[in-house]
């Protein structure tokens, strides 16, 4: 990574020689009585041995941010936003690039000021190793909170320096989250169409804010999200209740599609699944977190967060 502006951070594990005396009933009681402790935490899903970095990522418990929140990852690369200490408006933060298997980080320029008739909200990384060292960060800019994109702030690495590209598109899009997915050169995110009722697309973009291009998304009545799999874009929506065409009740499901062509704006359905017998076992609602990057399977989540189920 270029513009380094921080030395190299060491990792220290925490003591754990004496831990293999006490029995885990012990450890749990003593970890019970410990005051709770907000982290940036990482844990591997894989199965496949130890993870490659210290998935406490120690070096960002840095004192210099009143506080770290994680906006996007790509291709082993992880983007922070670190809130000054002492806030006076929403634009003092900076934003934190990562690189866990170094243990490397940089905090980029900052963003320049952003007029009052323009609000920023969802944020996305650009990196392909296998084109480029270089990465960019994608800040997009709405009229107002809630309204479509008007435009994207983009910082690339080669330049060290932000731009300002407005948005190029006829149709006016409203992101429904905060997720971005980068494959293929491009920048996806969810949204829907302004003025338009359940009329759900994807909103694609390159890392030089001159091409903009929307693609149609089935309709789903629950959670959707993008992820990239096997090195395609995938979109995937859970439903808790779906219906026929007679409205009658079906159940719950999934449905997995994939954008196999960068270059098309069609979706094929790779695989659908009836989670009926998964939700009358746990009794929870779900919500999509993920999509596996080496195969179809898809994550679900708890609305609390406290349990991820693979399907």
């Amino acid at each position: 990574m270029e513009r380094d502006t921080k030395p190299w951070l060491n990792s220290h594990p925490g003591p754990t020689a004496g831990l293999p005396l006490l029995t885990d009933d012990l450890i749990l009681e003593i970890l019970s009585r410990l005051p709770i402790r907000l982290g940036h935490h990482f844990a591997s899903v894989s199965g496949d041995g130890a993870a490659p970095f210290h998935l406490s990522i120690p070096y960002l418990h840095n004192s210099k941010y009143g506080g770290i929140t994680q906006l996007d990852a790509c291709n082993g690369l992880l983007l922070y936003c670190g809130f000054k200490k002492k806030m006076e408006s929403w634009d003092d933060f900076r934003f934190l690039m990562c690189n866990p298997a170094t243990g490397r980080w940089v905090e980029l320029p900052p963003r320049p000021p952003v007029p009052a008739s323009r609000y920023c909200c969802t944020t996305g990384l650009a990196f392909d190793p296998a084109v480029s060292s270089h990465f960019y960060v994608l800040h997009f800019e709405q009229a107002v909170p809630g309204t479509y994109i008007t435009g994207v702030n983009i910082y690339s690495s080669r330049t060290g320096a932000w731009s300002f590209r407005s948005g190029r598109m006829v149709e006016k899009v409203v992101p429904l989250h905060s997720k971005c997915v980068f494959v293929g050169g491009m920048m996806y995110l969810i949204g829907n169409l302004m003025g338009f009722n359940n009329k759900y697309v994807l909103m694609v973009v390159d890392t030089e804010g001159e091409v903009w291009k929307t693609i149609p998304v089935p309709y789903g009545r629950g959670s959707a999200t993008i992820g990239v799999s096997q090195g395609c874009l995938h979109y995937v929506v859970a439903s808790t209740v779906s219906v026929n065409d007679s409205n009658e009740i079906l159940g719950s499901g999934i449905t997995l599609w994939c954008l196999k062509d960068h270059d098309s704006k069609e979706l094929v359905l790779k695989r659908s699944a009836n989670i009926n017998e998964l939700m009358g076992m746990i009794g929870e609602k779900y919500k999509v977190a993920e999509i596996h990057p080496d195969c179809d399977t898809v994550f679900l989540m708890t609305s609390e967060g406290d349990t991820l189920v693979g399907v």
